[in-house]
């Protein structure tokens, strides 16, 4: 079945496209801000299919939201918006959104927009899970268990978290922006110890175990990338 999350600050407009996705047999999750998008979205990305998202939210934009997806997820973004400016129709589907819709819209167009992508695209075994076995290291994200060798790993949920998100995008260089977004939720204007010091305790626990074909490696300057090596 597919699930839709939906993010507008607007309660008739989450209201009237939850009614319509629902008589299609859809499951609807709606937030009415940024964060509470992001939040969702982290709990629920497994079962989540589509994502209809407004860009005037409130604590925090729909283009911040798209892009912190965006850094963990390819799932298909529809941006809602009552800004019709070309820029901001290139700024959204530039940061990876799939499809813009300018309101006042009609919600059986955002449906049959959004049937369109979605028969575009693959879709995964709803039994499928969330495990990623790379060299001697096992990650099972859904059961929050990560082993080295058969031999439980103790890290926190955190840590746990930042390693899944690390190692299923072992091509990627994530900034420590790009991880306080994904994984915190919240526009971070600080410094980046939090994100260091996660790292930190995380390869101390890591490397109280062999592990030759991979390691979480620091790309100065840029952030952080997990690599897989030969042994």
């Amino acid at each position: 079945m597919n699930k839709v999350l939906i993010a507008d600050d607007n309660t008739q407009i989450t209201k009237v496209l939850k009614d319509y996705a629902s008589k299609e047999g859809w499951g609807c999750y709606v937030a009415y801000n940024g964060e509470e998008a992001l939040r969702l979205f982290r709990e629920f990305s497994r079962e989540i299919t589509i994502v209809f998202l407004d860009v005037m939210m409130p604590r925090k934009d729909g283009f911040a939201v798209c892009k912190a997806i965006r850094a963990v997820s390819q799932v298909p973004v529809i941006m809602i918006t009552a800004r019709s400016e070309d820029a901001d129709k290139i700024m959204g589907l530039d940061i990876g959104a799939d499809d813009y819709i300018v309101k006042p819209f009609s919600a059986a167009e955002v449906m049959a927009r959004a049937r369109a992508i979605l028969r575009r695209i693959p879709q995964q075994e709803e039994s499928k899970s969330r495990k990623l076995v790379i060299a001697n290291l096992t990650i099972d994200i859904d059961n929050y268990m990560v082993t080295i060798d058969d031999k439980e790993v103790p890290l926190t949920k955190r840590e746990k978290e930042l390693l899944w998100l690390l190692a299923s995008n072992s091509k990627k260089v994530f900034s420590r922006d790009n991880l306080l977004d994904s994984l915190w939720g919240y526009d971070y204007f600080g410094d980046s110890r939090t994100v260091d010091s996660h790292i930190k305790r995380l390869r101390a626990k890591l490397d109280a175990f062999d592990h030759p074909g991979w390691n979480v490696k620091t790309i100065w300057g840029v952030g952080y990338r997990f690599e897989i090596t030969e042994p």
